[in-house]
């Protein structure tokens, strides 16, 4: 038996080296598989194949051999199974790959599509058990561990320290005992997890946990309090780097200091604290308002911070942009729009010293273009846009009133928490069909929702196990889950039941506790317990977040990870004690930043990604580019309108009329219209009673023509369109038809649509809406007779199609479908939803949290704006409007566009290049040019 077990175990050491050969063999199988497809490079068929039988041979005797390896030399724990099963599944797979293979040859017409499929499956789920490896071998934050942000908490500087403390007292205190106990475990977590943690049981030693370290494993207890030299563990650590049995191993050997820490623990009785290990550095909670130094000629607060913070890092402060550059930077930051250039022009001509504060309370005081700028912001980090989807609510309503009155900031908290009608969507998660993992659960969503947009912390790694980048455990994650379920919930550890219950708990209990009977009473609990002014947490990562949006550049970085060290801590500690002592007012906060000297500085390019991530030190503002949306707005400023229509439209008529169209069918199936002309009519009573007015609104895609009691009003090949014309003199008391010609245009078949309404109002107050609705009837082919006459009979027409809902709501609000009067000339694009133009330009889906956006040019974006047949189609609409509006005036053309679009005039040199492009009489193809060339300039993209 004993020459049986050395044998396996040395068979199983050789599983490392096996393992290469199915991975290099497989992999470049597919990668060769794939240059034949489509019959081409036949002479690499035999080859290739010789590579699947030979990987798939290896890959029998790696799994074979792994299981040697696990079974000898004690391996356990989850990790080591899962890696267990993948080997399996892949060695199983790669025979059936060779096996479909070898017989599809053996057919007279050879189909490889299954053994193609089946290679591919084979190299993923082999990808996947490297994988798995790789964690068992390297640890399971090897890839992780090197991401620029990754935080490596443990340093053995800190043991020093300690033991120099520790070494000078008597005898222990309670806390100097605490103190020692989570430091050893910190070095276990850096030290000895790779081998010794609930995934991976090595020697069946686990020293994650209090009942593992004392335990012990196969060789005996770990660790014997008051005896170093009986416990295990200690009796590792100081072998000798060449010794088989030392720990740990893999070249981590303990330092001289380290080793002293763990036998000083286990002399004074290895004590366990209560308190959780803190591996990683943890922001304190507790805010406290620097005080401001005193700085000569310097009258802003934050400029004080700065001036300090300038002097330690041997900077000088740089002369602030002009007038012109700081109102087109205000407004796009505040209102998210291009000043118009008469508005740019008084701004340079006004002499007020206190000019730039005054034009940064104008413009917050313009709450409904402050709203619809910052509803972008809001709706990235709340997870909301406008649609609902799996039981998850959109937020829209309740969100725009909240940023139009400006309720401070406690209070949308509280009612995001503590949800009202209207703002329950946030907490509310997407229930997934089908099985879907514990991590996943709804109340996991609000928990891991809040934790990311609020306060700045990553839940998700902590909703599956202990967190390998902060210090929340999974105890953590679902008791903070815990709060917003209706049921007790057992923790699940990588999607496996361990047996324990949650207990309500929030992320950080010093600041009080949630407990309740329901989860309403939690919730409650909840929402006062964050707005509290100790949760310097909350309020930090708001002041972090608005600071990162008007300079480019968090305090901290990322913004998520709010236990990150900043570039100052004073600076932000003082802005967000600031913003608690305004009432915690969001536009308060804005303007802090928005008045400063700082806000105003020359924008700063880093070249190097490190210079503005691991390396960085603030010199000023980041350069920054337009947004989709303030680039969609800024387009359809100058050029045209980018988005006729709104997904929310928040100025509009409660209207309530739907899309309505021939309802066409084939073979007893509803289908989607075919293009070409369409009939429908509508009749109606007016009463006797005198009539004030009587107007319509219409909009058709794509086109149309309206009768009104048999007599032709309007027609119109524009569906972007809304007409509104007054049909008082048309109408008669009694019965009235209305009659359309509806036309869909295209080439294939696609949704189409009638928006229609008439207002009647009457001389005694009394007003009638008709809309389009079901009660319409509608033909498919061209009736017989009078059809758009009053007294035609259409009896045996067909009810129409509502196309507003569903998979058919393909329109949202056209802006213009109002009977009220109204300002707005273009959706604005915070308003619409997501569309394929925004996407490409970086506006995120919206499926998750979304709490920056990247800002470096993409391919998407490239193609998007040279070749994109939107944008291309907005320059040519453009283009026609602007010289039906110039004719052959090149020379205004070319000031103008320079004005709205750069906010100043064209040098001597543009001016003369652009007319020679244009000449005396201007084409619409040449405008498009130079509309396009003024767009694309840095000027224009970037936020100067």
């Amino acid at each position: 038996m004993e020459n049986t077990n050395w044998v396996l175990q040395f068979l199983g050491r050789l599983h490392p080296l096996l393992v290469h050969f199915p991975i290099g063999l497989l992999v470049v199988a597919l990668l060769l598989e794939i240059l034949t497809i489509g019959g081409k490079r036949k002479g690499l068929r035999e080859g290739i194949n010789w590579m699947i039988y030979i990987g798939a041979g290896f890959a029998v005797f790696s799994a074979l051999f792994g299981w040697f390896l696990k079974t000898q030399e004690a391996y356990t724990g989850d990790l080591v199974d899962n890696h267990q099963y993948t080997g399996i599944a892949t060695a199983v797979l790669a025979i059936v790959t060779a096996i479909i293979l070898k017989n599809s040859f053996k057919k007279t017409i050879v189909n490889l599509k299954a053994y193609r499929f089946m290679l591919f499956a084979t190299v993923v789920l082999l990808t996947i058990a490297g994988h798995l490896g790789a964690n068992l071998t390297h640890g399971e934050d090897y890839l992780t561990s090197v991401f620029p942000g990754s935080k490596e908490g443990y340093s053995n500087k800190e043991s020093g320290a300690l033991l120099s403390e520790l070494k000078g007292a008597d005898s222990l205190s309670e806390l100097q005992k605490d103190k020692l106990n989570l430091e050893v475990r910190g070095l276990f977590a850096h030290k000895c997890y790779q081998c010794h943690s609930e995934n991976k049981q090595k020697g069946e030693l686990v020293l994650e946990t209090k009942r593992g370290v004392f335990k012990g494993g196969k060789s005996g207890l770990a660790v014997v309090p008051g005896k170093p030299e009986e416990s295990e563990i200690y009796k590792r650590i100081i072998l000798p780097a060449n010794d088989k049995k030392v720990m740990p191993t893999k070249g981590k050997l303990l330092t001289t200091d380290e080793i002293a820490l763990v036998k000083l623990w286990i002399k004074e009785g290895a004590h366990w604290s209560d308190k959780a290990v803190k591996v990683f550095p943890e922001a304190t909670l507790a805010l406290v308002k620097p005080e401001l130094p005193k700085v000569e000629d310097i009258s802003h607060p934050i400029d004080k911070l700065i001036a300090i913070y300038f002097d330690e890092n041997n900077l000088d402060w740089q002369e602030v942009i002009d007038d012109r550059a700081f109102i087109r930077r205000a407004y796009m930051d505040a209102v998210g729009l291009l000043p118009e250039p008469s508005v740019v022009k008084n701004f340079i001509n006004d002499n007020n010293p206190n000019k730039r504060e005054a034009l940064v309370d104008t413009l917050l005081n313009d709450n409904q273009n402050y709203t619809q700028h910052w509803l972008s912001f809001w709706n990235d980090l709340l997870r909301n846009d406008y649609y609902s989807v799996g039981g998850k609510k959109q937020i829209t309503h309740w969100l725009y009133n909240s940023l139009m009155k400006n309720k401070s900031y406690d209070q949308i908290v509280t009612e995001l928490v503590n949800p009202i009608k209207g703002s329950e969507g946030f907490i509310k998660g997407v229930k997934w069909r089908g099985v879907v993992n514990a991590s996943q659960r709804t109340e996991m969503q609000a928990a891991q929702n809040i934790g990311q947009s609020l306060m700045g912390v990553n839940v998700k790694c902590a909703s599956c196990h202990n967190s390998f980048i902060s210090n929340l455990t999974l105890d953590q994650a679902y008791g903070f889950a815990t709060i917003f379920s209706d049921s007790i919930l057992e923790l699940n550890r990588c999607d496996k039941p361990i047996g324990k219950m949650a207990k309500a708990n929030f992320l950080y209990p010093e600041l009080g506790s949630v407990e309740g009977e329901t989860v309403k009473d939690r919730l409650l609990k909840l929402s006062e317990v964050m707005v509290q002014r100790d949760n310097g947490r909350l309020y930090r990562t708001i002041a972090n977040r608005f600071w990162d949006r008007l300079m480019g550049r968090g305090i901290v970085e990322p913004l998520d990870e709010m236990d990150n060290a900043p570039w100052d801590a004073e600076v932000l500690d003082w802005l967000s004690v600031d913003f608690i002592d305004s009432g915690s007012d969001l536009k308060h906060l804005i303007r802090r930043i928005m008045t400063s000297k700082v806000y105003q500085l020359p924008m700063v390019n880093y070249k190097k990604a490190e210079d503005l991530k691991t390396k960085y030190v603030f010199k000023g503002p980041v350069t920054r580019r337009l947004s989709a949306e303030q680039f969609s707005d800024a387009v359809s400023q100058i050029i045209a309108p980018l988005y006729p229509q709104a997904a929310f439209n928040p100025n509009g008529d409660d209207i309530k009329a739907i899309r309505i169209w021939h309802l066409e069918e084939e073979l007893g199936r509803v289908v989607l219209p075919e293009p070409g002309k369409r009939y429908f009519r509508k009749s109606f009573n007016v009463s006797k009673e005198t009539i004030k007015k009587g107007e319509v609104l219409i909009s058709v895609d794509n086109s149309y023509v309206l009768y009104l009691n048999g007599k032709k009003i309007l027609q119109n090949k524009n569906w972007k369109v809304v007409d509104k014309v007054d049909v008082t003199s048309y109408l008669k008391a009694g019965k009235n038809s209305i009659a359309i010609i509806g036309e869909n245009g295209g080439t294939i078949a696609n949704p189409a649509g009638i928006l229609f309404a008439l207002k009647l109002d009457y001389e005694n107050g009394k007003s009638i809406l008709l809309k389009s609705d079901k009660s319409w009837v509608s033909s498919r082919d061209l009736p017989e007779g009078d059809w758009v006459a009053v007294a035609y009979d259409d009896s045996s027409w067909k009810k129409v199609r509502n196309y507003s809902t569903g998979n058919f709501k393909n329109w949202g609000q056209l802006l213009d479908f109002t009977f009220k009067p109204h300002t707005e000339k273009f959706a604005r694009a915070s308003l619409v939803k997501q569309h394929s133009f925004m996407k490409a330009l970086g506006r995120p889906s919206r499926e998750i949290v979304t709490t920056s956006r990247e800002d470096q040019a993409t391919l998407l974006q490239a193609l998007e704006l040279t070749n994109g047949e939107f944008f291309n189609g907005i320059l040519e609409e453009g283009a026609q409007s602007w010289l039906k509006k110039y004719g052959d005036d090149s020379d205004t053309i070319v000031i103008d566009l320079y004005n709205k679009a750069l906010n100043r005039e064209p040098s001597n040199e543009e001016k003369t290049m652009i007319l020679n492009i244009l000449g005396e009489h201007p084409k619409q193809e040449q405008l498009q040019d130079v509309f396009w060339s003024v767009l694309m300039s840095p000027e224009f993209q970037f936020i100067n």
